[in-house]
């Protein structure tokens, strides 16, 4: 009953997308289910015409007849060969159609879950197989659909003319068929079984292919000899791959012989017996050679048949991965009725009381976490790595959801508001930034793509983040394109990409600023010019700064030090170096070693 209602869902699915070309598609199915009994009828008129003509006296008439039906027979031949023409294309067309379509469904899911699932190797399973199998599976279905309609067509003629000899040649016909469609569909559990038990195996050899290939692991892998390793490890993983999917093909093939014999057996068991009735006087010439043509082409039409219903059988059992990954819900969802995001904020961002832990895992990453974040304010986070950073600013974008504790945005919880117009008034560079292999101007206006790709706002956010004396060097200058994945691309220190980055976030009209070590790729004059910059976004904005460089930090309004999740010191430079705590132990360790790193120079 499940595999009925996936059946339906897909199909409604595919008549969404192209109603045009499953109409064709149709259409063509039964012109081609029925030619092939117009073509049977031919046969046995020609040969009985040619065996009368053999004793009729007026030669020259008897063969005009024939002659006009073969140029019949030959319409009928045409026409199938230009249905079978007109298949191909239609079929190719929508099968292009319904790939793409079904390709855009799964970017969209890929957009619409929650980060958490990005984070979970599950996900990647399943995934993974949805973009394995889903794309070409529907059209796939439609076509075994459009098989079996045709050949169903082809065979209930067939079926009525070699009721004509006997009632057990039906039977023959079964018998001889029905092996080959119950190994398909045994096959197809064991392959769908072993794909899914694979999956983790499938994406680590890809995972290592990717690095083989990827550019931005290049440099590692020559200068610590991983290249053969690599291989080793993706040619032992696709070796245990191979052999298991060609053992599983061995057996299918040795039940395919079997099938195949007992199909062969009965072809010629029964043109024997379509033989000795000829001889008998009981059928004619032209009835031996049609009712031979239509056995084999009703054996044929059946095992078309059957394999189209075990093909369906396949294709809806594969397509389960992509009903998996669609039926994925993001826990991070809108209200009903979202209340306006604030602009200009005037408040702030408050977090209270709030705690948060990674799903999966068994540490805390967020207690008890009280602060705010004001317009007009710049407030930096520190702490050592894993302390908690990057997770709070995770909850301030909506990525997550605390598990206890409210975030307030001018007094209003985060999840009464709607996510994307929240996310619109924030602008964000993690430390991890992308690099979009696209022009420079892309680059940069991938941060407010409400804007024209040619408003000056993109120029000036490059000249306030310094990214503008890169692009000015570059080739095309705004239109070269940035990385080498492309033709005519150009390649950019990870200093000179951050400073794009940077631009990128102060292209986006925003009320909160997160920058997550922003400068950490900057000598320490950009540096300097970019704080300044960030100084100035403070006025009427909130800004949030995460940052290991005390040079940057100390000047920030409000510092908070975050230790396992906590904050265990609040205040001012000033205040915090008063206290001599975490804060100043901190501080005194980095400003001594650049005392002693400047003793040297």
């Amino acid at each position: 009953m499940k595999s009925v209602l996936h059946l339906g869902r897909t199909l409604r699915l595919v008549w969404s997308i192209s109603p045009g070309w499953t109409l064709a598609t149709v259409a063509l199915a039964v012109v081609q289910g029925l030619l092939p009994l117009a073509g049977l009828y031919m046969i046995q008129l020609i040969v009985n015409a040619v065996a009368d003509g053999m004793d009729a006296a007026d030669k020259g008439a008897a063969f005009e007849h024939v002659a006009w039906l073969i140029v019949i027979a030959g319409g009928i031949g045409l026409a199938t060969a230009l249905a079978r023409s007109v298949s191909a294309l239609v079929g190719e067309s929508q099968g292009q159609v319904v790939t793409d379509h079904v390709s855009d469904l799964i970017h969209s899911q890929s957009i619409a879950v929650d980060l958490e699932y990005y984070e979970n190797s599950r996900y990647y399973d399943v995934l993974h197989r949805a973009q394995q199998e889903a794309p070409y599976r529907p059209s796939k279905i439609v076509n075994d659909l459009v098989m079996v309609a045709q050949s169903g067509i082809t065979l209930v003629g067939v079926v009525g003319i070699l009721f004509a000899i006997h009632w057990s040649v039906g039977l023959i016909i079964v018998a001889a068929a029905v092996p080959s469609a119950l190994v398909r569909l045994r096959y197809s559990q064991q392959l769908y079984r072993w794909e899914t038990a694979r999956t983790d195996t499938d994406r680590r050899s890809w995972y290592l292919h990717w690095l083989l290939t990827d550019g931005n692991h290049a440099k590692e892998i020559r200068l610590f000899e991983l290249g053969e390793t690599f291989r080793t490890w993706f040619h032992d993983l696709r070796r245990v791959l191979r052999g298991e999917r060609l053992r599983l093909t061995a057996r299918r093939s040795l039940a395919d012989l079997f099938s195949q014999a007992v199909a062969t057996v009965a072809v010629f068991g029964t043109f024997a017996y379509i033989a000795w009735r000829t001889i008998q006087g009981s059928i004619t010439l032209g009835g031996m050679m049609m009712y031979y043509t239509a056995f084999n082409t009703g054996l044929s039409a059946l095992q078309s048949v059957l394999g189209g219903v075990a093909g369906l059988y396949e294709d809806n059992l594969f397509l389960t991965y992509y009903h998996e990954f669609m039926a994925l819900e993001p826990k991070v969802a809108d209200p009903r009725r979202p209340v306006p995001v604030p602009r200009p904020m005037r408040e702030g961002i408050v977090f209270r009381d709030v705690s948060f832990q990674y799903p999966d895992t068994a540490r805390t990453a967020l207690t008890d976490i009280d602060l705010q974040i004001r317009p007009g304010e710049v407030t930096a986070l520190v702490g050592p790595n894993g302390s908690g950073k990057t997770t709070l600013v995770k909850l301030l974008c909506r990525l997550y959801d605390p598990q206890h504790g409210t975030l307030t945005y001018d007094g209003t919880d985060l999840r009464d508001m709607s996510t994307v117009e929240l996310r619109r008034a924030m602008s964000v560079i993690f430390q991890d930034f992308s690099r979009y292999q696209l022009t420079a101007r892309r680059n940069i206006w991938t941060g407010n793509v409400a804007l024209a790709e040619d408003d000056p706002a993109i120029e000036r956010a490059a000249r306030e983040a310094g990214a503008d004396e890169v692009i000015a060097g570059l080739r095309s200058g705004y239109d070269t394109m940035l990385g080498k994945w492309f033709e005519d691309g150009e390649e950019i220190s990870i200093g000179e990409w951050q400073k794009v980055a940077l631009a990128r976030a102060f292209v986006r009209e925003a009320d909160v600023l997160v920058f997550d070590e922003p400068t950490s790729a900057l000598d320490p004059i950009s540096e300097w010019k970019i704080f300044e910059h960030i100084r100035e976004l403070a006025r009427g904005r909130a800004v949030v700064l995460i940052s290991h460089r005390f040079s940057t930090v100390r000047n920030a309004d409000r510092i908070h030090i975050l230790d396992e999740g906590r904050i265990v010191e609040s205040g001012t430079h000033a205040e915090l170096m008063a206290l001599d705590g975490e804060y100043a132990r901190m501080y005194e360790v980095q400003a001594r070693a650049y005392r002693v790193n400047g003793a040297r120079d």
